[in-house]
């Protein structure tokens, strides 16, 4: 049965989420590390950029081999951040400018140091044992199934003390959990209260399809429909915060994402990154040929209306392109990363936008245009306003994870200490913060930081585009993306052409909204200039290269526009 939710409850429709590595983002302490009080001192400054969710990569304690996704202890803070103090005076200086804050849960594993697993490597019959997945017989070959095919050749690891091998999908120095073990679903649920109770509004849950359900063995799944485990996350989020989202990272064909919202009940993620438009954007933009993005936007599964799609164009791991085909992820290898050293698993990209579109300051703005006009909700990560680039000398996803740039300085304003001491080298050569920084964009109104400050303030204006129906427009150029957003009687239109050539199309509007008797015409919603729509129900539009424009269905006298 569907859940009766007001709209105010709905924040994430038309939000704008922006994910910050903490360690990375900046340092207030000098001792190279980003911290919590660092990101708490740069608040306003996302206020000022309009960002309304600021989601928080692991801040929890953690060896980090893995970037803070190898979890020691579920409920702490790691001292090289801050305290809990210092996270609560963050979510306090958030709320404040009208920003909630998600963080990452890490649950599908733990780092093999934390407590349990150093109590389940005892002994066979050690209380902690069936808190994670063992089993006694050599496994088969598993190679095909491991997440870092570079790293691991499969996914079983052996335990020399006790003679068994450990289940990891991930690094072998991070164990899976036990799901079917209902003291291991205990712990989560406390965690995830313990933070919701500390202020968080939801949180961003790792693998999730690892979480629910291992397909990979036998044995170790949680017992009944596996679906049932994330309903009941999602249940007792509701009962502890009702506001509060799940953000699931599902990584699966179309036919199988809906069951992760819970099919026609919408009862299980909140939201949900759309990885397969994400890839079928990066080979339209490939292509100069918008037919892909439009058919994996239309192929989307109908979904409740309670929940909702995460759009973006690039996030903190590689630039995933598994779901294309040989010969598709070929052409976006050949466009945006011909060079090995640009490439990772074979599988994706470690690059960002800006480097992979050649700087050309159009495509790069056409771009993250058509991220905010695409129906969902648009997720930023930490640098893509000021059109950060990436170090490609740095190991596998961390060539995305550099220090954010502030200033044309040494560090680039992102701590005092030594640079050998920096957590992680600046971006080099010509993305460095000498030509890519936020001082000088802040101030400059012909920017990417201003651009996207537009951007924001326009889609914020836009509710079409978070909450609408969302419809394909014919187009007869390829290059061109057409589409419309329909909600509540207010329809957006957005058009932008993939291509560097300008291009003139007609395109036919649809019959909803040329109904009734009044005059209906297009107002650029940026530039807030009229357009006629003729008299075939066709309007007419003329492109630069990589132009794009928002327009608003408008009917009576245009007026003074």
């Amino acid at each position: 049965m569907a859940r009766s939710v007001s709209t105010g409850d709905l924040w994430w429709k038309n939000a704008v989420i922006y994910c910050v590595d903490v360690e990375t983002y900046s340092d207030s302490d000098g001792d190279g590390v980003g911290d919590l009080i660092g990101l708490t001192q740069r608040i306003d400054y996302l206020a000022e950029l309009g960002v309304t969710c600021l989601w928080l990569m692991p801040f929890y304690p953690t060896p980090d081999r893995d970037d803070g996704y190898d979890v020691t202890d579920l409920f702490g803070v790691d001292s090289r951040l801050g305290t809990h103090g210092d996270l609560v005076e963050l979510l306090r200086a958030a709320d404040d400018r009208g920003i909630r804050v998600i963080a990452d849960l890490v649950v599908n594993h733990t780092s093999a140091q934390h407590p349990w697993f150093k109590a389940a490597r005892r002994s066979k019959d050690n209380p902690y044992r069936d808190y994670y997945v063992w089993r006694s017989d050599p496994p088969p070959d598993t190679s095909d199934k491991v997440v870092f095919p570079d790293k691991e050749d499969g996914i079983w690891a052996y335990d020399e003390r006790t003679g068994e091998w450990y289940l990891h999908h991930f690094y072998s120095h991070q164990p899976d959990l036990n799901f079917a073990n209902p003291k291991v679903r205990e712990h989560i649920a406390k965690s995830i209260g313990f933070w919701l109770q500390l202020g968080l509004a939801g949180f961003r849950v790792d693998a999730v399809p690892f979480l629910i359900a291992d397909v990979d063995t036998d044995g170790d799944d949680v017992p009944g429909d596996p679906h049932e485990y994330l309903k009941a996350l999602r249940s007792f989020l509701g009962r502890r915060r009702g506001d509060a989202i799940l953000l699931g990272e599902v990584n699966l064909p179309h036919k199988e994402q809906r069951a992760y919202f819970g099919g026609s009940d919408g009862d299980e993620l909140t939201m949900m990154f759309d990885f397969l438009g994400m890839e079928a954007l990066y080979l339209a933009l490939a292509r100069e040929d918008a037919r892909p993005l439009a058919k994996a936007l239309k192929a989307r599964p109908r979904i409740h209306p309670d929940c909702q799609w995460a759009t973006f164009v690039r996030n903190h791991d590689e630039l995933i392109l598994d779901k294309l085909s040989d010969q598709e992820r070929s052409d976006v290898f050949a466009a945006f990363g011909p060079e090995p050293a640009m490439q990772i698993y074979g599988r994706g990209l470690k690059r960002r936008l800006p480097t992979m579109m050649g700087g050309d300051p159009r495509r790069i703005r056409m771009v993250y245009s058509l991220l905010f006009s695409l129906p969902g909700t648009p997720t930023l990560y930490y640098g893509e306003e000021i059109g950060m680039g990436e170090d490609l000398e740095a190991e596998g996803r961390m060539a995305v994870r550099t220090p954010m740039q502030w200033e044309p300085t040494r560090n680039g304003g992102f701590s005092t200490a030594p640079p050998r001491r920096l957590i992680q080298r600046l971006v080099p050569d010509g993305y460095g913060p000498e030509h890519v920084n936020v001082a000088d964009q802040l101030r400059d109104p012909d920017s990417l930081w201003s651009f996207m400050r537009t951007l924001i303030q326009t889609y914020r204006l836009c509710p079409e585009l978070g909450w609408g129906d969302f419809r394909v427009l014919a187009a007869p150029s390829r290059a061109v993306m057409a589409h419309r957003c329909h909600w509540e009687g207010s329809t957006v239109v957005a058009v932008h052409n993939l291509s560097a050539d300008p291009v003139t199309v007609r395109i036919p509007m649809d019959p909803d909204d040329l109904r009734g008797d009044e005059h209906v015409w297009l107002e650029d919603v940026i530039a807030h200039e009229a357009t006629e729509i003729g008299r075939d129900g066709a309007v007419e539009l003329t492109l630069d290269g990589y132009g794009h424009r928002w327009m608003r269905v408008r009917r009576g006298d245009p007026g003074g526009l």
